[in-house]
């Protein structure tokens, strides 16, 4: 094991820890009781840590191979500070189906998605900016009853928004259960294949860019996060380890996530990036860009 990867494993280790760090956002002739501790937020990958007086050493999730440290190295905000620069645009692209997307880019850039149902609302994958004007859209639109994350690179501030919404319980695949910093909310972790929420959603394990990679799927819809990822030539779709590092899936993983897909039922695709809409054919499109891409890489 390298220098650099037992490292961040015990950094891991030491945010599971009981004795959680803190982070100092007030100024420095604040008296020691008075300080308000912050948790603190990587500008790489939006992920929020808990609160903390001390910035953490390193983000664990860009130090993984899959992701990467800023050309200004490892830097941190608060969520306050990104809500006096951002704001979140919400946009409706279909019936019951909204996409939440930070202006300026912040972070990766990824945008969130609440889906209406008649037994609650579901908000799909996070962004890391949650302020008092998104909650009030949120709770014009109904609310948020669950939330569910493809991987760990869109966690971002989703104990923030469980809080914000009456502790919403947050699902994820227990195989990425490593790479949650933040333990204080109701995480959940789910095993197995797939698993039913409500309004006939579901989440399907499909491991790949992660080994608890879990995609979103309604009737007629599927919801992709990152993989498979939409080209911006939408008559195709893609399969990477790593997208910033170019770094590619084996093909049994592509038969894999292919076969976990394959008895669904849906024609539209909504991706990780505001121009990932595909309106029809989604099922077509990714069968045949996965013999493309298995034939380019054998």
């Amino acid at each position: 094991m390298s220098h650099q990867s037992t490292k961040r494993r015990l950094f891991i280790q030491k945010l599971s820890s009981a004795a959680a760090l803190s982070f100092l956002t007030t100024k420095r002739s604040v008296s020691k009781d008075a300080i308000e501790l912050a948790p603190p937020i990587c500008m790489t990958c939006g992920t929020q840590f808990p609160p903390s007086r001390q910035r953490p050493e390193l983000c664990p999730i860009c130090e993984d191979e899959r992701q990467y440290v800023g050309l200004n190295g490892q830097q941190w905000t608060t969520l306050s500070t990104v809500q006096t620069k951002h704001f979140n645009i919400i946009k409706q692209w279909d019936a019951g189906v909204y996409s939440i997307h930070t202006s300026p880019k912040f972070g990766i850039g990824q945008r969130a998605f609440l889906i209406q149902t008649d037994e609650g609302n579901l908000l799909w994958d996070c962004v890391s900016l949650i302020d008092p004007k998104t909650i009030h859209e949120i709770q014009r639109l109904g609310g948020v009853d669950a939330i569910a994350i493809s991987h760990p690179h869109y966690y971002s501030s989703m104990i923030e928004w469980s809080r914000s919404f009456d502790n919403a319980p947050v699902y994820l695949h227990e195989n990425d259960k490593q790479w949650v910093m933040r333990t204080d909310g109701p995480v959940h972790f789910w095993s197995g294949k797939s698993r039913n929420l409500f309004g006939q959603l579901s989440l399907i394990h499909t491991p790949g860019h992660f080994e608890g990679f879990q995609v979103l799927h309604k009737p007629g819809v599927l919801f992709a996060g990152d993989q498979p990822q939409v080209c911006m030539d939408k008559r195709w779709v893609s399969f990477m380890y790593s997208y910033p590092n170019y770094v590619p899936l084996a093909p049994h993983q592509i038969k894999d996530i292919v076969g976990a897909l394959s008895p669904l039922d849906f024609g539209k695709l909504y991706g990780a990036f505001p121009h990932q809409n595909i309106r029809q054919n989604a099922k077509e499109i990714i069968s045949r860009s996965a013999k493309r891409y298995i034939q380019a890489i054998s």
